[in-house]
């Protein structure tokens, strides 16, 4: 295999992993901002406190489809 074409794979291969993490971040700071809305900013934007506290229940790795690349 070429070194470009290797170079380019695994520059390829580092921004999807950079990307992962970066989602894994954002997901992680949208679950704190839920965690400290009160019931009134749930209803707010049509979460229960029982939706919003099953959401916070779940790990890192358990990420809604609409996250998933």
């Amino acid at each position: 295999m070429p070194a470009r074409s290797l170079a380019a794979r695994s520059t390829t291969r580092r921004t999807g992993l950079f990307a992962r993490l970066s989602d894994l971040l954002a997901l992680h700071a949208s679950r704190a901002r839920l965690a400290g809305m009160d019931d009134h900013m749930l209803r707010d934007i049509g979460v229960t406190r029982e939706q919003a506290d099953h959401e916070l229940e779940k790990s890192l790795w358990d990420a809604p489809a609409g996250w998933r690349r």
